[in-house]
C-alpha cells in the first residue's frame, strides 16, 4: 500500500525545530514525551514513544498547530486526551494535519473538548452562541495551511509566515525546504550574504524583487530566531 504523505519522514529533529522557531527539546517533548521529576510526560503528537528522531510531514504540521497554542500556565498536556479521542473517532493518525476537525468535524471536536474538560485557552473550536467557529489560535494556524481537498483533505502545503507571504513549505518541493516560487529561500539568502544585490538575484531567478526581498528577510529572521532560542535554552 502507498504510504500517506503525512507518514513520510521529512525533517531531522533539529531542522524541524529551526523551521518552527522552537527549542529542539520542546519539539522532542511534544513528539516523544519526556521525564520530569521522576514522572513520565506522554507524547502529544505520537500515540506512544518511539525514539525516532526523524519528523514526518504529519508530525511537522501538528507541531505547527501546537506552536500556535502555547500558553503560559496552561499545559499542552490538556490536549492529549482530546487528540487521542480524535484519532480514535476519525481513525486518522494525525487529525490536526487534516481539514476534518476544522471544517466538517467541529461538532465532534466540541463534544470531545467538553468531555475531557479542555481549558478554554486551549480550545480548538468555540461557540459564538449561534454556530461553532474556530478558536483564535486555531484559525491563525489554519490560515497557514493548504488542505487538499479543502473540506476533508490532508495538509499539502504550509505557509510558515502566514498566507499573505510567498514563503511556502511543500513536502514535494526542494525536500520540504521553505521556498519562494520554487527557489529555496536559503539559496537566495546565501547569494545576498555573498554580496549580490536583491535586484541581481531577482533577475537571475526571474523573480519579482519584492518576493526576493521577502525570501531573504524570512531566512534572516529564522536564523536570528534560532540563535535567540538557543541562547535562552543554554
Amino acid at each position: 500500500m502507498p504510504v500517506s504523505m503525512l507518514e513520510r519522514p521529512m525533517y531531522s529533529l533539529g531542522y524541524a525545530a529551526f523551521l518552527l522557531g522552537l527549542r529542539r527539546e520542546r519539539i522532542w517533548e511534544w513528539l516523544d514525551g519526556c521525564e520530569r521529576g521522576g514522572r513520565r510526560c506522554s507524547p502529544l503528537v505520537r500515540t506512544s514513544p518511539t525514539g525516532e528522531q526523524d519528523v514526518t510531514w504529519g508530525e511537522f504540521v501538528e507541531l505547527g498547530y501546537l506552536r500556535e497554542h502555547r500558553r503560559k500556565g496552561v499545559s499542552l498536556q490538556n490536549l492529549r486526551p482530546v487528540l487521542a479521542s480524535l484519532r480514535e473517532e476519525l481513525q486518522i493518525l494525525h487529525p490536526l494535519a487534516t481539514a476534518v476537525p476544522y471544517v466538517g468535524g467541529r461538532e465532534l471536536v466540541m463534544k470531545l473538548q467538553d468531555k475531557h474538560g479542555l481549558p478554554q485557552q486551549m480550545a480548538i473550536v468555540a461557540s459564538n452562541g449561534r454556530s461553532l467557529t474556530l478558536a483564535k489560535d486555531t484559525e491563525r494556524f489554519v490560515r497557514k495551511v493548504v488542505f487538499d481537498p479543502p473540506d476533508i483533505g490532508d495538509a499539502v502545503r504550509f505557509h510558515p509566515a502566514g498566507d499573505a507571504s510567498p514563503v511556502v513549505i511543500d513536502p514535494l518541493r526542494r525536500f520540504g525546504d521553505p521556498t519562494v516560487d520554487g527557489v529555496a529561500v536559503e539559496r537566495l539568502w546565501e547569494l545576498h550574504d555573498a554580496g549580490e544585490s536583491v535586484a541581481e538575484i531577482a533577475e537571475a531567478y526571474e523573480m519579482a524583487e519584492d518576493r526576493t526581498r521577502i525570501a531573504i528577510s524570512y531566512h534572516q529572521h529564522q536564523v536570528a530566531l534560532a540563535i535567540t532560542v538557543q541562547k535562552r535554552s543554554s
